[in-house]
């Protein structure tokens, strides 16, 4: 086999002798050459989608995507795959699917690129789990790859965006804005295509997958509208064809090492919880072991440097003026925090894409250095006790203090905890308890960003905090816990929490507990029945039969 078939090694398969005239029968009636026959396959898998802000422009990435591999010697084939927008069914019965479409996302890829035979693939994508869900498609497929993020939202008027308008809906529950108020806030908010623009979840995970080495240098920090995205996408389906005559794999980058800077960076960022979640689920794929005890280590000797929203002021565009991520990344490389022999899409090291990245100016403010961090460990905190005795994820920014004692008030899902929060029934020293809302019980482990932004905006935010077994929008803030497990629908202590229980957050300590005595919650145990399912048919019930534990990624394929 010559270095050029070896580029082809599963298109041939597919398309070539006599006994595949069939399939370049159908493949002319798509475009095809006699000429494209002889060139290794390349897919874009696009996300585009008229639904979201996020992805209604992804389709214009994916045809630079296209044209890039096509003038490298490749035949690119574009095919989409699908998004739900997190911002839109927050605070609904649709946001139950979320997480589930991280899975369906991951699978329709490696269902497509494995079916057609593609040698190699380019992935796009702008709205949360479209990040993971391809980069676990990356791992488990296993050919030359290269993710593309299609870039961050403009802030919209006085630099608000989709949190400002969640935060909203709390303020006028506590009649701090008047309707015209808040419906001028919702109309000016969101001006136009990408992802959200605080270091949520899109920019997060966009974030941590550049450091993990499987996106081309500066892709996370790139406005969704503008010549650097369309260059970077670009030059994605040209990579593909390199990474391909160099025999560069995903597994030859995603290594033990690999998780760790993506960690890393992703703590130093202040990070959205779900890039726990979403990286366990991501080195699964890889078949990388990686445990909610690696976030803990690995934060004790890393610091928080960036003063970006929800927590703190500044937005991802105004992080893109100053030069993205890459110069925080030589930061961290300089004082030894990532592995620089790390191998990347590029072809070469972590430390060789950094070599020759120029500081940030000294005028900016919003990362900070290493001698004056926001926090001088992660705000990603893992906590253990009887109420989480498998883990639960806490985000501590340290704006919110370091512990928090107060009475439980509980609720069965989401919307009754809301209802409570913007009647006023929700006040100082209270715990809100939200459970059956974890990856079984939910399903779907929906995330809370309705009830901590209402907290926020009744102006509670110091004085309640909110535990779950559901998850946290990149964009919630304050003493919130999610994560815990087990799950209640698993008969996980949170199950069995009452009212006016004492519940204590020590994030110092790393524990989360509750007063109340082993015989007492045996004998709570004994009475616990749960509840039936949220339905039994289609692929909500489907996915509750399969997924895993939070804290083991709440993946659908860990047990097969």
């Amino acid at each position: 086999m010559t270095d050029k078939d070896a580029r082809r090694r599963y298109s041939s398969q597919v398309v070539d002798g006599l006994e595949k005239a069939a399939a370049r029968a159908m493949l002319h009636a798509v475009g095809f050459s006699d000429e494209d026959f002889t060139k290794p396959q390349v897919g874009i898998a696009s996300t585009w989608s008229n639904l979201t802000p996020c992805n209604m422009h992804i389709d214009t990435l994916a045809d630079a995507a296209a044209m890039g591999a096509a003038e490298a010697g490749g035949k690119p084939v574009t095919f989409n795959t699908i998004t739900v927008s997190d911002g839109i069914s927050m605070g609904s019965p649709g946001m139950r699917y979320s997480l589930v479409s991280r899975e369906v996302i991951a699978d329709s890829i490696e269902t497509v690129v494995g079916a057609q035979g593609f040698d190699g693939f380019v992935a796009i994508g702008g709205c949360d789990k479209n990040m993971p869900g391809c980069a676990m498609a990356i791992a488990r497929l296993d050919r030359p790859a290269v993710f593309v993020y299609g870039g961050t939202i403009q802030p919209g008027k006085d630099r608000r965006d989709v949190i400002s308008v969640f935060e909203a809906v709390g303020k006028r529950a506590a009649g701090k804005l008047s309707d015209i108020e808040l419906k001028e806030i919702e109309a000016t908010a969101i001006p136009g295509p990408g992802s959200c623009g605080g270091m949520y979840t899109a920019n997060t995970m966009a974030s941590a997958i550049e450091a993990l080495g499987l996106s081309l240098p500066n892709s996370s920090a790139q406005d969704a509208i503008s010549e650097h995205k369309r260059q970077d996408s670009y030059a994605a389906g040209a990579a593909v064809l390199k990474l391909l005559d160099l025999g560069i794999r995903p597994s030859d980058i995603l290594c033990r090492e690999a998780f760790e800077n993506a960690i890393t960076v992703t703590i130093a960022l202040e990070g959205s919880t779900n890039a726990v979640l979403h990286l366990l689920a991501i080195a699964h794929a890889a078949g990388i072991p990686l445990e909610l005890d690696d976030f803990a280590r690995i934060g004790k000797r890393v610091p928080v440097l960036a003063d970006m929203r929800p927590a703190g002021q500044y937005a991802m565009s105004e992080l893109i003026a100053i030069g993205g991520i890459q110069p925080l990344m030589k930061t961290l490389l300089d004082e030894g925090l990532l592995h620089g022999d790390c191998l990347t899409v590029t072809g070469r090291t972590l430390a060789e894409n950094l070599a020759d990245v120029a500081p940030y100016p000294p005028e900016q403010k919003i990362i900070r250095p290493l001698s004056d961090p926001i926090k001088k460990d992660s705000h990603l905190v893992i906590l253990r006790g009887n109420l989480a005795p498998e883990g639960a994820v806490a985000k501590i920014t340290g704006h919110e203090g370091l512990t928090f004692t107060g009475t439980a008030k509980c609720f069965h899902g989401e919307e009754a905890a809301l209802a409570a929060i913007l009647d006023g029934s929700v006040g100082k020293g209270d715990v809100v308890v939200v459970r059956y809302e974890g990856p079984r019980g939910g399903p779907g482990m929906r995330e809370m960003l309705s009830p901590t932004s209402a907290i926020n905006g009744r102006g509670l935010s110091s004085d309640v905090a909110l535990i779950t077994d559901g998850r946290f929008s990149g964009g919630s803030h304050g003493f919130v816990i999610g994560h815990v497990t087990p799950e209640a629908f698993d008969g996980g202590p949170i199950a069995l929490l009452e009212d006016g229980d004492r519940i204590t957050v020590d994030a110092e300590a790393c524990t989360i507990s509750v007063d109340v005595d082993d015989a007492e919650l045996a004998r709570r145990r004994g009475a616990w029945q749960r509840p039936k399912p949220y339905t039994e048919r289609g692929i909500l019930a489907k996915y509750a039969k399969l997924v895993s534990s939070a804290s083991q990624g709440a993946v659908t394929d860990l047990d097969l």
